[in-house]
């Protein structure tokens, strides 16, 4: 059961209302679990936001009993990149946790982003 605070935050989720038809968006996977939907803000010619339908506030806050979430994501992230014709060019997968890494939206979510050649790498 969803503390009061997180029942409001879930009620206020942008994704949230993405994932349940509310607001819109530009749909480009769906299956039982996850949701995903292209960037309205792109940094990339292919910029998609893959979501857990569950709201799950941040990376931090994924229990064990919801450990399939990144399972999901990430299969969701392999079917999509194949769809759209990046698998083979390469792309790139990110999650934002907390202030520091710009996480503006608090539920979690998979970047990817790919269909250019990235730069500036971080890591690697």
């Amino acid at each position: 059961m969803l503390s009061p605070t997180e029942a409001f935050k879930t009620k206020e989720c942008i994704f949230c209302k993405i994932v349940s038809g509310t607001l819109p968006s530009e749909k480009v996977y769906e299956n039982d679990n996850v949701f995903a939907f292209r960037d309205i803000s792109p940094q990339a010619p292919v910029h998609i936001l893959i979501v857990p339908k569950k709201h799950i506030t941040d990376v931090l806050d994924v229990s064990v009993s919801d450990s399939a979430v990144f399972q999901n994501l990430f299969q969701a992230a392999q079917q999509i990149a194949a769809k759209l014709g990046i698998a083979g060019s390469g792309f790139r997968t990110v999650f934002n946790s907390g202030d520091h890494a710009c996480q503006t939206m608090y539920h979690l979510h998979l970047h990817l982003l790919g269909g250019t050649q990235m730069g500036g790498s971080l890591v690697g």
